[in-house]
């Protein structure tokens, strides 16, 4: 259905996902102007509409794609004989970075399409999440070994407050190279994302 876009040149067809990664991930599916996304993308309205009929179609397609992305480009990229808490992070991070740098938006369109409450988009939706919930997908902490946490400590605490932080830390530094119209620097960003590991690492290790 959708080979003419998928066949698209490199550089037109990321501009086209990645303005409307953009739109939705900002307003939602109802308030998301197919206007806008063109605007960005710079292409002609006609062009969207004839790759796919209509806004919904353009949002469906776009989830797919995104999860699709974020299976080949992360889970299977992650090294899972490294079992450390921290270095698996650390890994995570590396592979957000690059995709980052192609698709500065799709983490935070993926999230806000789990909040998509659109009676439009919400059942097709549903099931969507239904599939990627049941599908044997690799995680990120499988086989990790925890012996070396201190003992007695809440595991479960300890994730949220580390992904929490490296997750608002990751969309900062998104939000500050679009502000600044620049690149993310990773010579800066990884030896500050170490200092946050090791500070990590002296709360919680042994």
């Amino acid at each position: 259905m959708y080979t003419k876009f998928l066949n698209l040149d490199e550089d037109k067809k990321i501009r086209i996902l990645n303005a409307a990664m953009k739109e939705f991930a900002a307003k939602g599916y109802e308030r998301a102007s197919t206007n806008e996304i063109v605007k960005e993308a710079e292409i002609a309205k006609g062009l969207l509409f004839h790759y796919f009929a209509n806004k919904k179609q353009l949002y469906l397609f776009l989830y797919d794609y995104c999860i699709d992305v974020i299976i080949e480009d992360f889970y299977k990229k992650m090294d899972y004989s490294r079992t450390d808490f921290f270095d698996r992070l650390r890994q995570s991070m590396e592979i957000k970075f690059e995709i980052w740098e192609k698709y500065p938006d799709i983490f935070e369109y993926v999230k806000s399409s789990y909040l998509e409450t659109a009676s439009e988009v919400h059942g097709e939706m549903e099931e969507k999440r239904k599939v990627i919930m049941g599908e044997s997908m690799p995680k990120i902490l499988d086989g990790v070994d925890y012996s070396f946490f201190k003992e007695g400590i809440d595991l479960d605490k300890v994730y949220n407050i580390v992904m929490w932080s490296f997750e608002h830390y990751g969309m900062e530094m998104v939000k500050n190279a679009r502000a600044m119209s620049e690149l993310m620097d990773k010579s800066r960003i990884f030896p500050e994302v170490d200092a946050y590991i090791q500070l990590f690492k002296d709360a919680f290790y042994k």
